[in-house]
C-alpha cells in the first residue's frame, strides 16, 4: 500500500497522484555503526494506481504514521526476523484467525471481538499466514486497520507486507514500503531485500533491482548468495549472459561462495544462447568445487544441446548423471527425447524411451505420437524397427491421433503384413475416425501387390461408403492385376467406376 513521501522530495506532487516512487535522501544507522550514513537517492517510474484505492490507502496509513510518530519518535531496532513464510505460524490468535478464513464474513469481527488482546508479534504472526496462504488483499485490509488495534507495526511488520505487495506483482508500492523503513530508521534485513530484488528481476526490471542491490549496500546490509543469485537470473534472463559470468567469477573472489544454483543460472543462460559446451565446463567446475549438481543442473545440458542440434551429447549428460547418483526425472527423459525424435535419431529416441518405461515415468501422449511417427517412417527402410513400431503402437492403447493411425497401417503394408493393416484399418472406422485417401490406398496397393485383388476390392467399397475416391494409381493396379488374372470382366467394372468417379486410369481392361 502507498506510503507518505518524504517531505524532501521534490519528484512528487502529492502522495496519491504521483507515478514515482523513491528512496529519499535521509539518514539511517547502519547496522554496524553508531553513526548515521546517507542514503542514495533511488527513483521508479511505473504506472499510476488508481486513484481512489491510492487515496483510501494513503489516508489510512497517514493516520497510523502520526500515531506512530508519537508514540515511537521511530527509534532503531534493528530486528532479526526472516523471511521464510514456510514454517508454521505460532500464536493461538493466529491460529484462530486462519481456522476463520473459512468464513471469510466472520474474520473482521472475530478480530474486532478480540482487538485489544492482540500484541504487534501475534499480530505479525497472523499477518504471515494470510500472505502465505495468499489470502493478499485481506492482509491489505487488516494491515490498514493496525491504528484501530492500538497497535504499532515494526520491522517485521513491513517486511511482511513487502512480501504482500510483492507476490501481488505490485511492486510500485513494495518500493514505498521499503522506502519508508529506510527513512524512518528500520533496516532491512537480507531476506527482505532479496525478496524485493528477486520479484524485481523476474518482471525484468533489472536496473531497479541493481539500484535496490546498491541501496543494501550503502545501509549496511551484507547479501547473500541467493541475493547474488537473484541478480544472476536476472541478468540470463534479458539475455545478458556474459555479466551473469562475470558476475559469477567476482562471487568466487570473494567470501561468499557460489553454491550450484548460481552454476544452474549461468549454465541456462549459456545453453539458451548455443553455448552449451561453456556450460559443461561450468558443470566440471561445479564438480571441481565440491558442489553436487541437482536433475536440474543437467536438464540444462539436456535443453542446451537438443536445441543446438546435438542430441547425442545428450546421452553422454544421462549416462554422466547416472554416474554422479543423481536420478533423471520426467524433464530429463521428455526434453532428451523430444531432441533425439527432433534430429532424427530414432533408435537412440527408442533406446531412451524404453528407459523410461523401466523407471516407470510415464511418457505423455503427444510424445508417444512423435515416438511411433518416427519409427514407423524408419521402419519403411529398416525393417527391423517395425516390431519395435508395433510394441509402441500397443502400449498407447489405440490412443493417438488419426494421422499417426495412418502411418502405422503404411508401415504394416511396406512390411507386407497387410491382414493386420486391414484389420486397423476397419478398427479405424469403427473408432469412428475417418481415415485419408492416402491410408485406404496404401492398403489397396499392398493387397494388390500381394496379389489379394478382392480383399482390395472390398476396402474399395468401404472407401465408397466413406465417401472417399481412389486414386488413379491405385485404380491402375486393380486393374492390371484383374488383367494379369485374367478377370477382364471384373476389370471392366473397376475402369467403369473409375470413370464414374471421374479419375481416368492409365490402364484399360
Amino acid at each position: 500500500m502507498p506510503f507518505p513521501y518524504s517531505p524532501t522530495s521534490q519528484s512528487l506532487q502529492s502522495p496519491w497522484l504521483g507515478t514515482s516512487f523513491v528512496f529519499t535522501n535521509t539518514s539511517v544507522r547502519n547496522q554496524n555503526h553508531n553513526k548515521f550514513q546517507p542514503v542514495k537517492l533511488l527513483v521508479f517510474a511505473t504506472e499510476s494506481l488508481s486513484t481512489v484505492q491510492k487515496q483510501l490507502r494513503t489516508l489510512s496509513f497517514y493516520s497510523l504514521c502520526s500515531n506512530f510518530d508519537k508514540q515511537n519518535g521511530f527509534s532503531i531496532k534493528e530486528e532479526q526476523e526472516s523471511l521464510d513464510f514456510k514454517g508454521i505460524p505460532h500464536g493461538l490468535q493466529a491460529q484462530k484467525f486462519m481456522d476463520a478464513i473459512k468464513d471469510k464474513t466472520d474474520i473482521f469481527s472475530c478480530i474486532k471481538r478480540d482487538g485489544r488482546n492482540w500484541t504487534i508479534s501475534g499480530f505479525n504472526d497472523l499477518l504471515m499466514a494470510l500472505v502465505t496462504a495468499n489470502e493478499l488483499e485481506i492482509a491489505l485490509k487488516l494491515y490498514s486497520e493496525i491504528p484501530s488495534y492500538g497497535l504499532v507495526p515494526d520491522s517485521w511488520t513491513f517486511s511482511i507486507m513487502l512480501r504482500c505487495h510483492c507476490k501481488k506483482n505490485n511492486l510500485v508500492e513494495a518500493g514505498q514500503v521499503l522506502n519508508y523503513m529506510v527513512e524512518k530508521g528500520f533496516c532491512p534485513n537480507v531476506a527482505t531485500f532479496t525478496i524485493f530484488i528477486n520479484s524485481l528481476c523476474t518482471s525484468g526490471r533489472l536496473q531497479k533491482a541493481f539500484e535496490v542491490f546498491e541501496v543494501m549496500g550503502r545501509v549496511g546490509c551484507e547479501p547473500s548468495i541467493q541475493t547474488y543469485n537473484c541478480l544472476i537470473k536476472g541478468l540470463c534472463y534479458v539475455g545478458r549472459v556474459e555479466e551473469a559470468y562475470e558476475m559469477l567469477v567476482n562471487i568466487k573472489k570473494g567470501l561468499i561462495k557460489p553454491d550450484i544454483y548460481s552454476y544452474t543460472i549461468v549454465m541456462d543462460g549459456f545453453c539458451k544462447v548455443g553455448r552449451s559446451n561453456e556450460a559443461m565446463e561450468l558443470l566440471n567446475e561445479a564438480v571441481e568445487r565440491g558442489l553436487k549438481p541437482s536433475v536440474a543442473t543437467f536438464n540444462t545440458l539436456f535443453n542446451g544441446y537438443c536445441k543446438e542440434g546435438r542430441p547425442m551429447e545428450g546421452i553422454s549428460v544421462l549416462k554422466l548423471m547416472k554416474e554422479r547418483n543423481c536420478v533423471p526425472d520426467y524433464i530429463s527423459y521428455s526434453t532428451l527425447l523430444h531432441g533425439l525424435l527432433r534430429w532424427g535419431e530414432t533408435r537412440a529416441a527408442l533406446s531412451t524411451f524404453k528407459e523410461m518405461v523401466d523407471f516407470g515415468i510415464e511418457v505423455d501422449e503427444r510424445m508417444m505420437n512423435t515416438l511411433l511417427r518416427g519409427l514407423c517412417m524408419k521402419s519403411w527402410e529398416e525393417k527391423d524397427l517395425l516390431e519395435d513400431a508395433y510394441q509402441v503402437f500397443e502400449k498407447m492403447n489405440f490412443i493417438m491421433d488419426p494421422g499417426t493411425y495412418g502411418m502405422v497401417i503404411r508401415a504394416l503394408c511396406v512390411g507386407k503384413k497387410t491382414d493386420e493393416a486391414l484389420i486397423h484399418l476397419q478398427h479405424m472406422v469403427r473408432m469412428g475416425y475417418v481415415p485419408r485417401t492416402i491410408t485406404f490406398n496404401n492398403v489397396i496397393q499392398a493387397f494388390c501387390h500381394e496379389g489379394k485383388v478382392d480383399d482390395a476390392l472390398l476396402v474399395v467399397l468401404l472407401m465408397n461408403e466413406h465417401g472417399k475416391i481412389p486414386s488413379r494409381t491405385s485404380y491402375d493396379i486393380l486393374i492390371k492385376k484383374l488383367n494379369q488374372q485374367e478377370r477382364s470382366s471384373g476389370a471392366c467394372i473397376v475402369y467403369g467406376a473409375a470413370l464414374k468417379q471421374g479419375v481416368l486410369p492409365h490402364r484399360v481392361p
